[in-house]
């Protein structure tokens, strides 16, 4: 791609952007959030239409037209969302709008299954192809959506943020499947916040901030700090910044809580002035547990107390009532309305106190409130009337904080506050977490990214199976004690 740009609405998305993918090599593209990388990717994709420069294929230049024109060019992107139909079978997805039709134009289904047999066997995926897509692991859709690529005889293979939902064994086999596609000369661009990746599976890197190129490089050239300034345009010094302060009484605690066979027994406390680190697999308990905290589920068995007062909570309006507040993992499917404003999203929670009379909103507070907040986080928009959709994913991310900062919690929990967000993006939310812990606010921090909850709690509560196999204090929470646990090791000492 030769000098390529693009403007929405007047504003620069991509200026002069320059990139190059080799067959048989892995192009990692990095930058923060907001960088461009989606756009540029979206172009090479016949997604959008680039304004200026020049598209290059095996050295010809190509006009790509449309989503169909990028595939018989044999350009696919495989997107952070997965675009699988959970009604449908794993061979009707992956020949979807591919078919294989015998006479009279009737469909061919023996032949798209032992077409589908031979591909998943190809790629090491064990899953039969008459399987409903609803019922198969999110690693074995992230395969599946690959097989729909290499059915389409793509040569170059565009992968956003795929391991994001995975689990470490999943990401192992994806990892396993890059590198045969690799021995297949298919080139492949990569785009991941999670530097490891990079260096573990990328041949090639190119860095683009605010829209520009900063630099192309070969991995091997390269250390994880040099990526990191390239991306954010300074040195972070500190990417856990933790701050010890005074705890105060337990604001929350649990006893015995149990849902279904997904939580079991599950005890525990959280201090004002702390942030407490909830780790574990997939399939732990972690999220189900905070959405039992959190109303969403109505616990079998068990107790919550809020400031030592015992109480009931059988809906997130309880919740919020007893001043507790939840960021869920999901943010687009349950943080956020993608069709309202910046504003509305921010003020959707906070409407009671935003009530003049006759039921009409204070639209100057709500504006004054919302400017407030954009500022206090430095959420980048264009305004609060900016439609939420069109932010990028760390500013969604605070956006929905606000929403919660807003009701002014005494508990927030967080639930992977940081998945798919850059590295920039990643600190200013630990910054916030950490103004809310100095204000004595109690935080429950759930995340996959074990560095982070090394990095940033005060302790760490590890789960397995729906069961509480150990805590750990700041000092001994490292990554090998924490996954001691998370394998389900219990009562061990350290």
């Amino acid at each position: 791609m030769v000098d390529i740009s693009k403007s929405f609405f007047g504003v620069k998305a991509l200026e002069n952007i320059n990139i190059q993918a080799y067959a048989g090599k892995v192009l990692a593209l990095l930058g923060e959030n907001g960088a461009g990388k989606s756009t540029l990717m979206k172009i090479l994709s016949g997604i959008y239409k680039k304004d200026t420069g020049k598209v290059l294929i095996r050295g010809e230049e190509v006009n790509i037209g449309g989503i169909k024109a990028a595939e018989d060019l044999g350009i696919t992107i495989i997107h952070q969302e997965l675009s699988l139909l959970p009604n449908m079978t794993v061979y009707e997805n992956i020949f979807l709008g591919n078919e294989k039709t015998s006479g009279f134009g009737k469909l061919n289904k023996a032949e798209m299954k032992r077409q589908s047999a031979d591909l998943l066997q190809k790629i090491g995926c064990s899953v039969e192809p008459d399987t409903i897509v609803e019922r198969i692991s999110v690693g074995e859709m992230q395969l599946i959506e690959i097989i729909k690529a290499v059915s389409k005889h793509s040569k170059i293979i565009i992968m956003d943020e795929p391991t994001t939902a995975l689990t470490d064994v999943e990401t192992e086999k994806l990892f396993a499947v890059i590198e045969k596609l690799k021995s297949e000369g298919i080139a492949i661009i990569y785009i991941s916040h999670r530097l490891d990746e990079i260096f573990r599976i990328c041949d090639d890197v190119t860095v683009l901030r605010d829209g520009k190129l900063i630099g192309s490089a070969k991995v091997s050239d390269v250390t994880k700090d040099q990526l990191i300034t390239m991306m954010v345009g300074r040195e972070l010094e500190e990417q856990f910044p933790y701050r010890k302060e005074e705890t105060g009484k337990a604001v929350l605690k649990v006893e015995n809580l149990c849902w279904k066979d997904k939580v079991k027994n599950v005890s525990f406390e959280v201090k004002g002035g702390e942030i407490v680190g909830l780790s574990g697999l997939m399939g732990s308990g972690r999220t189900e547990t905070a959405k039992i905290i959190f109303g969403e589920h109505k616990k079998t068995s068990g107790n919550i107390f809020v400031d030592g007062e015992k109480v009931d909570i059988n809906s997130p309006k309880d919740a919020i009532k007893y001043g507790l507040a939840y960021l869920s993992e999901d943010r687009k499917k349950e943080g956020l309305v993608l069709g309202m404003s910046v504003g509305e999203n921010m003020t959707l929670s906070n409407l009671k106190n935003l009530e003049q009379a006759a039921f009409r909103l204070n639209k100057k507070e709500e504006n004054k409130l919302v400017s407030e907040y954009i500022k206090k986080l430095s959420i980048k928009t264009t305004g609060s009337g900016q439609k939420i959709k069109h932010l990028s994913g760390g500013n969604q991310q605070k956006v929905i904080i606000a929403k919660w900062i807003m009701l002014s919690p005494k508990v927030l929990i967080v639930d992977e506050p940081t998945k798919g967000i850059d590295v920039g993006a990643k600190k200013e939310i630990y910054d916030v977490l950490n103004e809310l812990k100095k204000t004595g606010k109690a935080i429950i921090l759930i995340s996959s990214d074990m560095p982070e909850i090394v990095g940033i709690s005060d302790r760490v509560i590890v789960m397995h199976e729906g069961i509480v196999t150990g805590e750990l204090n700041r000092e001994d929470a490292n990554q090998e004690n924490i996954m001691k646990f998370a394998v389900g090791i219990e009562n061990k000492e350290i």
